[in-house]
């Protein structure tokens, strides 16, 4: 039987068509397996999170793929108590696409049963630990702004994400030692985002940014109440300007409301940049305010770890060779990895108490994502050592 046409033949590490070639879902004249964009940092993740409300447990997993480095990789990052687990997986994107809905690294993989509402996380036992968890959407995911960086004339982040809390069910092992999930306890929150940011090994510069990357502000609050969902992304300048302000409220039946321009209060522990929590009040189109109480139940440094920001022992999109597996635990009262906290995005356990129109007093869970890194005026921080009073 003769070779299916552009599949095989002399030319075929060239051409990269796979089975979502045959769907009318093409946005460029190439196939879906080629970016859209040829530059390196070209990448599509997702990220998920769990939690069971009591803050002695915060799970943190995702995968991505980076079709111009020719990777892909996952992780799953546990903290309990003061240590933190990191499990690491990397391997060889097919160069020629192969099935893109199966989102596979090595053992672990990502099952859309219903996209935009329920999917299946599983990572067979990896270096001692394994997961089969179901995700269920609460609500409908939230298209969120893009988000565009740049720095003089160049693009360090050009992306566009959607976000959506639920619940889970399952099962977590860690070293032979089970601990059940159950959609009654358990939520969290989830984003997948696609576009240019960095990735890989870094690159040969050319001239020095001028100015020089001082700082950025971030906050990310992803909540989830009994009757909607409450998305907040902010990012400041070193001097306040807001780059991004994205803030809205999804109720039950699909009605969405934008929510103004936040007023945000950080509180920080004093001698870090690690907050405690954070006063959030939020403008409905009615011009009433919509307060929400966060505290922090958990915290957990994703650049120890978790590949984001500058970790130092885990780069998304590197390549480590086939089939790459590892495990690292940290012990965050080691001054070492300590020490590494306040230069990167920190990722808590949320816990949110709402005041206002159609919500006074209802209680909410979820993600709060907060770094304050280098210089920024409105929080008093001078550079990028100054701490919290």
């Amino acid at each position: 039987m003769a070779e299916p046409a552009g599949i095989g033949g002399l030319h075929g590490e060239y051409v990269g068509l796979g089975p979502l070639d045959e769907y009318p879902i093409h946005q460029l004249p190439r196939p879906v397996a080629w970016a859209g964009s040829s530059d390196r940092n070209f990448y599509d993740r997702c990220y998920l999170n769990a939690h069971d409300r009591t803050g002695d447990l915060f799970l943190i997993t995702g995968l991505g793929f980076y079709p111009n480095l020719g990777t892909k990789d996952a992780f799953v990052l546990l903290r309990r108590g003061d240590q933190q687990t990191a499990v690491h997986l990397g391997d060889a994107a097919d160069p020629r696409g192969g099935d893109r809905r199966a989102q596979t690294v090595g053992s672990y993989r990502i099952e859309v049963l219903e996209p935009l509402r329920r999917l299946r996380v599983v990572m067979e036992e990896t270096e001692g630990v394994a997961l089969d968890l179901t995700w269920e959407g609460s609500f409908d995911v939230v298209q969120e702004l893009p988000h565009v960086m740049r720095q003089g004339s160049g693009t360090i982040l050009d992306a566009q994400r959607f976000a959506q809390v639920g619940t889970w069910e399952g099962l977590i092992n860690v070293d032979g030692t089970d601990i059940p999930v159950t959609p009654d306890r358990w939520v969290g929150s989830r984003d997948r985002s696609w576009g240019i940011r960095p990735v890989g090994d870094s690159v040969p510069g050319g001239k020095p940014a001028d100015p020089a990357f001082e700082g950025m502000w971030w906050l990310y609050v992803p909540l989830r109440f009994e009757d909607f969902c409450v998305v907040i992304i902010i990012q400041e300048t070193p001097d306040g300007f807001r780059t991004l302000n994205d803030c809205s409220r999804v109720w039950k039946d699909g009605r969405v409301e934008q929510l103004g321009w936040p007023r945000v209060e950080v509180r920080y522990t004093s001698g870090t940049r690690v907050p405690t929590g954070a006063t959030i009040a939020c403008t409905t189109p009615e011009g009433k305010d919509l307060v929400l109480d966060v505290s922090s139940k958990l915290a957990v440094p994703i650049h120890i770890g978790g590949g984001y920001g500058g970790d130092s022992d885990w780069t998304h999109g590197v390549w480590r060779g086939a089939g790459f597996t590892e495990r690292r635990t940290y012990d965050l009262n080691d001054p070492a990895v300590a020490g590494r906290v306040m230069f990167g995005v920190i990722d808590h356990v949320g816990h949110a108490v709402a005041h206002g129109p159609g919500a006074d007093g209802a209680e909410g869970w979820g993600l709060f994502e907060h770094g304050a890194l280098g210089r920024h005026d409105p929080s008093g921080f001078t550079d990028w050592f100054d701490l919290a009073p």
